[in-house]
């Protein structure tokens, strides 16, 4: 990635770095993921960039197969844990100054006001992190494509569950979208911008 191809005013987007989606395994381990956007973050905020932290709190509307608990509702613990679920990695260290977007969709983009906050602060580019890499991230990515925006997709800053998803996203998807890189690039790129 070169340094003119980042934009003048992009925002890093944090896809469902989430208590719930964390656990489990990955196709790459979610520590590296974690660090790749946590550094990712330090830096869009000392440059006073905008950082987005996106959550999912839910599956679209109309779906009734998606439970966060044991399936009884009416337990008091089941809202403790869904809450639990749905809390954003501690490192990732929210500051008040950062956007944030609990969806209830696989993007972050549909049915939330993401796009309006990103237009209101004349954000042009959005770079992408986070989990799962066929679902959250990519459906984010392909729609900020189709609303104009340019998009750089962080491939070592993102992980899924399914190893064969995950690559076929990276390379099969994400060229078409715009441009792949990764942390160490980006971070190379944002240090040489003026504070």
């Amino acid at each position: 990635m070169e340094p003119s191809l980042l934009d003048a005013l992009p925002a890093l987007v944090v896809i469902d770095l989430q208590k719930g989606i964390v656990d489990g395994p990955k196709a790459h381990p979610v520590e590296g993921v974690v660090a790749h956007a946590v550094a990712l973050a330090e830096s869009f905020r000392s440059l006073g960039l905008p950082v987005v932290l996106v959550n999912v709190a839910g599956g679209a509307p109309g779906r009734t197969d998606f439970d966060y608990g044991d399936g009884d509702d009416d337990d008091e613990e089941d809202d403790d844990d869904a809450q639990d679920w749905m809390e954003l990695l501690p490192d990732l260290d929210p500051r008040p100054s950062d956007l944030r977007v609990t969806k209830t969709n696989w993007g972050a983009f549909t049915n939330s006001t993401l796009h309006a906050q990103l237009q209101e602060r004349g954000v042009t580019q959005v770079v992408l992190t986070g989990i799962n890499t066929q679902i959250g991230v990519e459906t984010t990515a392909r729609t900020a494509y189709e609303l104009g925006y340019n998009v750089v997709l962080v491939t070592d800053a993102m992980t899924s569950f399914d190893a064969t998803a995950h690559d076929h996203s990276v390379t099969r998807i994400f060229p078409r979208l715009e441009q792949n890189t990764t942390t160490a690039d980006l971070l190379a790129i944002l240090a040489t911008r003026p504070a």
